[in-house]
C-alpha cells in the first residue's frame, strides 16, 4: 500500500510539473533613462517568432510586458531595438534561453 501511495504522489508531481507551453515566455521591463523619447521599441528572441512592440517610451518612463515563447524551440538570446530622438537606431542583446525556455524570470533594461 505504501508503494502505491508513493507511486501516486510521484505521478501527481510529474503531471503537475508538465507545462503545455501555457504561459511559456519571459517578462520584460524597459526603462528610458535618457532625457529624450525613444520610439519603435521592439523586444524579441533571436528566433523572432514573437515580437513585443511599443510605440514610444517617454524619458524616465518604464514599460513592462510579457513576450511569449510558446513556439521557440532552440537556443538563443534576447534583443531590444529602438530609435533615439535623433533617428539613430540602437540594438542591444542580452540574456540567454535554451531549448526554447527562458533561464531568467525577467529581462530588465535601463
Amino acid at each position: 500500500m505504501k508503494k502505491l501511495y508513493a507511486i501516486v504522489i510521484v505521478l501527481i508531481l510529474i503531471l503537475s510539473s508538465c507545462d503545455s507551453n501555457k504561459g511559456k515566455g519571459i517578462k520584460f521591463a524597459i526603462r528610458n533613462n535618457s532625457d529624450q523619447q525613444i520610439t519603435k521599441v521592439k523586444f524579441y528572441t533571436s528566433e523572432k517568432l514573437a515580437i513585443a512592440e511599443i510605440d514610444k517610451i517617454e524619458p524616465n518612463e518604464s514599460v513592462s510586458g510579457f513576450l511569449t515563447m510558446k513556439n521557440n524551440q532552440s537556443d538563443g538570446g534576447y534583443g531590444l531595438e529602438f530609435t533615439r530622438a535623433d533617428g539613430k537606431k540602437e540594438i542591444i542583446g542580452c540574456g540567454y534561453y535554451t531549448n526554447g525556455a527562458p533561464l531568467e524570470n525577467i529581462a530588465k533594461f535601463g
